[in-house]
C-alpha cells in the first residue's frame, strides 16, 4: 500500500511539472508545428504528443545532461517518421524550459559532395552515387565534429548543410556556425545508431533493385562494412538513442510519398526543388530498405527510448530502457 501511495504522489508531481512545462513551451511548439502543416495535412493530437511524450523525454534528457561536456542524443527513424519535427520540438523544450544550449544537426548534412559520390560510384559501385546509405556520408568530418565539440579547448565550428534540391552541399557561407559549446547535441537521421547485419541476411536479395543492380552483392557488402567500422566508432559516442519505430516498411513508403506532396507545394515557390513521382520514391526507398529492416528488427533491443508509431503517423507508446 505504501508503494502505491508513493507512486501516486510521484506521478502527481510529474503531472504538475509537465503542465507547468507545457504552459511555457506551448506557444513556440505549436508555432513550429503550424509551420510544418499544410491545408491537406494537419497534425492530430499535437498537444497530447507534446505533453505525453516529448516533454517527458526532455525531462529525461535534462537529468542526464552534464553542462561540463555535451550530451549526445541520437534520434533515428525511417523515412517520414517525424525525426525533424520531434527533434525540433525537443530542442524547443530543452531550450525554453530547461535553459539548456542545444544544437541540432542531421546526418544528412554530412553527405559527401556530389563530386565525391561520383568518384565513389566509379571506384566501388554505381549505386553509391545515390545519397543515403552508410558510406555516402563524410564520416571523417562527423568524427572530427564529435571530437572538437567535446574538446575542453572548444573553438568556433563551421558545419555543413546539404541542399537536396541540387543534391550537393550548400556554399560555405550558408553552413552552420557553432559559436559556443552546446549542453545537448541532437544528432538525427534515418540510419543513426544502425548496426551491421549478419552474413545470413546480407546474402539474401530483398528487392528488385538489389536483384537487378547488385547481383554480385558489392554494394550491400560495402554499406555493411561501413557500419562495422567508422560508423560504429561514431555511434558508440552517442550518450543515448531515441528510435521512432514505424510498423512496417510499407508505411514508410507511404509517408515518404506524403513528404513529396508537401515538397510539391513548396516547389511552386521554389523552382529549384526536384520532386519525385511515385515510381521515383519507391525506387529511391529500395536503397534504404535493407538497413531500415535491420533496424526494425534489432534497434528496439538497444535503443534508450522507443517511440512506437501507429498507422496514422502518431506516437502511440513510449518504452524507456534502463541505461
Amino acid at each position: 500500500m505504501a508503494k502505491i501511495i508513493q507512486w501516486i504522489r510521484k506521478n502527481k508531481s510529474l503531472m504538475k511539472l509537465t503542465f507547468e512545462c507545457f504552459d511555457k513551451v506551448k506557444k513556440d511548439c505549436l508555432k513550429f508545428i503550424q509551420s510544418q502543416e499544410t491545408k491537406a495535412d494537419k497534425f492530430i493530437n499535437k498537444e497530447r504528443m507534446i505533453k505525453s511524450f516529448l516533454i517527458p523525454i526532455s525531462f529525461w534528457i535534462s537529468k542526464k545532461a552534464d553542462k561540463k561536456r555535451p550530451y549526445f542524443v541520437g534520434l533515428a527513424g525511417g523515412q517520414g517518421t517525424g525525426k525533424t519535427t520531434s527533434s525540433s520540438l525537443i530542442e524547443i523544450i530543452l531550450t525554453k524550459y530547461f535553459k539548456l544550449k542545444v544544437f541540432r544537426i542531421s546526418i544528412d548534412d554530412f553527405y559527401k559532395t556530389r563530386k565525391e559520390r561520383i568518384s565513389l560510384s566509379k571506384r566501388v559501385h554505381p549505386m553509391l552515387l545515390t545519397r543515403g546509405v552508410p558510406g555516402t556520408h563524410d564520416i571523417n568530418m562527423m568524427l572530427k565534429f564529435f571530437k572538437k565539440v567535446k574538446s575542453k579547448k572548444f573553438k568556433r565550428l563551421k558545419l555543413p548543410t546539404f541542399d537536396k534540391a541540387i543534391d550537393d552541399r550548400y556554399n560555405k557561407k550558408y553552413w552552420y556556425d557553432l559559436k559556443e559549446k552546446p549542453d545537448v547535441i541532437i544528432f538525427e537521421g534515418w540510419c543513426v545508431g544502425a548496426k551491421p547485419e549478419g552474413n545470413n541476411t546480407l546474402n539474401k536479395t530483398i528487392n528488385l533493385m538489389e536483384k537487378n543492380k547488385d547481383k554480385k552483392k558489392i554494394w550491400r557488402k560495402y554499406v555493411n562494412q561501413q557500419l562495422k567500422s567508422k560508423y560504429k566508432n561514431l555511434y558508440s559516442q552517442l550518450n543515448c538513442l531515441i528510435y521512432l519505430r514505424a510498423k512496417n516498411f510499407n508505411l514508410l513508403q507511404k509517408w515518404r510519398l506524403k513528404q513529396e506532396r508537401k515538397l510539391l507545394l513548396s516547389s511552386k515557390k521554389n523552382s529549384k526543388l526536384k520532386i519525385m513521382n511515385k515510381e521515383d520514391v519507391l525506387s529511391f526507398m529500395q536503397t534504404y530498405q535493407r538497413v531500415t529492416q535491420n533496424m526494425f528488427k534489432n534497434m528496439p533491443k538497444y535503443a534508450s527510448i522507443i517511440l512506437n508509431l501507429n498507422s496514422n503517423h502518431q506516437i502511440k507508446t513510449a518504452v524507456y530502457k534502463k541505461r
